[in-house]
């Protein structure tokens, strides 16, 4: 009996990693979540090794890490390699922070301080130069927008906050009390009865806060401006870049053409629809544009959203920055991922994209030296330029207020409310998710855009190269989800109305609120640890 308790002991910790992986979208058992941590926050209370748990931590990250974004393999193999290895290194920090405030303070501080560091932690990790956020435990509930509709008020960092709580709830109750339980009497009482099963209201109480606060069901908008998203479906890797511009800018023409009608007002074309490399300040006389221009004319009450390769030529001009590259004669430019809006009769608007992919199409300035060694793994060297800002497109007439977030910056809960508070009624996603291929990542990825949707209470057209193009909803619900490897245009009537949820007009305020906290409470730890003072106890 006692072999087969050590067993179990032994392979406790391992559960985690894998438990971690079994809750992640599109897996149909997300509940797993609020009891996927419970096995490693077990073991750390259990191992008296520091350097033992560093390692088993570790492992449990690399396992959840390996286990759900795998499919990064697709575009770059070592690259994805690195990424999973140093992603799952970072998340190991908040656990050994954990383990020394709780071994200083006790349980109950402990917790606390476990929750903090893994809200500041994701905070970090929505904001550095290697911003990773895909593994925002927020995420999991993408699939379950029914759960989240309080998301309004919190976005993902409540998700966050609601998977710690359950868990920690679960270790302190019921493992806590069947460890109780079984060095001395079993008992019955109303206090035992209600610290089992604490953790039940924790689950509950949000799900019902939920049902509260459900938006309306989209009805119908006959009559109303529509909006016509296009999928092209052009292969990522050789036929997007080995196909004439021309050419493919005549496809996404003629699948416009398809199905615009007099009451369409926005078209939504996906990330790099016309790969032209374009410097800015000539778009207007490029020749390859002149058919867009010509179509624009065809239907001026149409704004267009779409992708494009670009550049702005500085000169001798060197305005700084890691982003600036030189050509054979010095002379200075910046290459961009732009998103362009554009109307009959109007000058381009421009947005460039600003949430950068590290080592593919960014590197943080003190990595600028491994710029080669990111080249080889499919990367670049140097980095793309970026808005400082978030823009907005909109023409004369127009009622739609178009947000144009480009690919990768879709799972940014804080930065899509930039586009809100900027007066955006609308979220175009454009995104190219072809370069992962048909596996897991272009589902994820359109499931988190469902995230941005119910936090602020906001229609979403979404286009991508190979799928997954649809509309999404205020409530999350998915309307004309097209597959993949399709060619594929799709139209809605969409209001126009639009009002900012709390969310929305506020941000990230509880990573705000959370970030100081847990430095204060690694201080104090800290200082506990290294400086004798009078107020401490040791």
């Amino acid at each position: 009996m006692q072999t087969s308790i050590n067993r179990v002991s032994r392979l406790l910790p391992w559960l985690t990693g894998p438990l971690l992986v079994l809750a992640w979208p599109t897996s149909p058992a997300t509940m797993v979540i609020f009891f996927a941590l419970v096995p490693l926050l077990w073991y750390e209370q259990h191992c008296k090794n520091g350097a033992r748990f560093f390692w088993v931590a570790w492992a449990n990250m690399l396992i959840w890490n390996a286990g759900t974004t795998w499919w990064i393999w697709n575009s770059t193999g070592p690259g994805a390699v690195g990424a999973i290895i140093a992603n799952s290194l970072l998340m190991v920090f908040p656990w050994m922070a954990y383990r020394a405030t709780r071994r200083r303070w006790g349980h109950p501080m402990g917790y606390v301080a476990m929750v903090l560091y893994w809200l500041a932690f994701e905070y970090l990790h929505h904001n550095w130069e290697l911003s990773w956020p895909w593994l925002t435990l927020g995420n999991v509930f993408a699939t379950h927008p029914e759960w989240i509709y309080w998301y309004s008020y919190t976005g993902t960092t409540g998700g966050s906050l609601w998977v710690w709580v359950v868990n920690l709830t679960i270790l302190h109750t019921v493992v806590g009390h069947y460890a109780k339980a079984s060095q001395a009497s079993h008992h019955f009482t109303r206090q035992a009865f209600l610290r089992r099963y604490a953790a039940a209201p924790l689950l509950l109480l949000p799900l019902l806060l939920s049902v509260v606060l459900k938006p309306a069901e989209p009805q119908s908008e006959l009559g109303h401006p529509n909006v016509v998203v296009v999928q092209p479906n052009v292969e990522a890797y050789t036929e997007k870049f080995t196909t004439s511009p021309a050419l493919l800018l005549e496809q996404l023409i003629k699948l416009s053409a398809s199905q615009i009608d007099s009451q369409t007002r926005l078209l939504v074309w996906p990330e790099t629809a016309i790969p032209a490399q374009v410097w800015e300040n000539k778009i207007n006389e490029n020749p390859v544009f002149t058919p867009l221009w010509a179509f624009l004319q065809q239907h001026p009450q149409i704004l267009l959203v779409t992708g494009i390769d670009s550049y702005k030529f500085y000169g001798t001009e060197n305005p700084g920055g890691f982003s600036i590259r030189q050509m054979a004669d010095g002379t200075n430019y910046e290459a961009f991922n732009t998103a362009m809006g554009v109307t009959a009769n109007q000058p381009p608007q421009l947005y460039h994209k600003s949430k950068l992919v590290p080592g593919v199409e960014t590197l943080p300035s003190w990595l600028g030296f491994m710029g080669s060694l990111f080249d080889g793994f499919g990367g670049i060297s140097g980095s793309l330029g970026r808005s400082s800002q978030a823009s907005v497109f909109q023409a004369p007439g127009n009622p739609y207020k178009a947000a144009p977030v480009i690919c990768y910056e879709s799972i940014y809960s804080h930065y899509t409310t930039e586009y809100i508070r900027r007066g955006a009624n609308i979220l175009t996603v454009i995104t190219n998710d072809g370069w992962w291929g048909n596996t897991q990542g272009h589902h994820q990825h359109m499931h988190m855009a469902r995230l941005r949707a119910i936090e602020n209470r906001i229609w979403v057209a979404r286009s991508a190269n190979t799928g997954i193009s649809c509309f999404i909803a205020p409530n999350g619900q998915v309307l004309q989800p097209q597959p993949w490897d399709t060619e594929a245009v799709i139209k809605l009537e969409i209001p126009t109305g639009y009002t900012p949820t709390f969310y929305g007009n506020y941000g990230d305020w509880m990573s705000r609120l959370a970030w100081p906290l847990a430095l204060l409470m690694l201080a104090a730890t800290l200082a506990a640890k290294w400086v004798k003072l009078p107020f401490i106890k040791k």
